[in-house]
């Protein structure tokens, strides 16, 4: 379940997202969990192509805005246009702001305004919400 109220373009049951994902990928991106970090071998991917959601395959990120933020998570300075929605996150007892897929409203991670130029944010993603696309 999103903790948006976006009417999404792409709507599945629960059922239906367990046919297409992993238990992972169901755990992050419809019950809003986070992988562990260092888990993800997208962390340390830095070939060129493009990061697509793992639920719907929206393009969200290019690999010119990837960076190593020391996280152990795949973190990006800015996302493709359009592609990210993002809401209030206040659970472990503090505020965050949490991205989303704009298409299917898959959990992605969170945003920090901590990153490097020139944007200054940091969107630290589950490398298991994500599908890298060579290219």
């Amino acid at each position: 379940m999103t903790a948006t109220n976006h009417d999404f373009e792409i709507k599945k049951t629960d059922d239906e997202w367990r046919e297409i994902l992993t238990p992972e990928q169901f755990r992050v991106l419809r019950q809003h969990g986070t992988e562990r970090a260092r888990t993800s071998p997208l962390d340390k991917q830095y070939d060129k192509g493009t990061y697509a959601c793992a639920g719907c395959g929206l393009p969200l990120f290019v690999s010119d805005t990837k960076f190593d933020s020391g996280t152990g998570w795949p973190s990006f300075f800015k996302p493709i246009d359009g592609a990210i929605e993002t809401t209030v996150d206040k659970s472990l007892f503090m505020t965050r702001v949490e991205t989303h897929c704009s298409r299917c409203g898959g959990h992605l991670g969170h945003v920090f305004n901590d990153g490097p130029a020139p944007t200054g944010q940091r969107y630290c993603m589950n490398g298991v919400s994500l599908k890298f696309i060579p290219g």
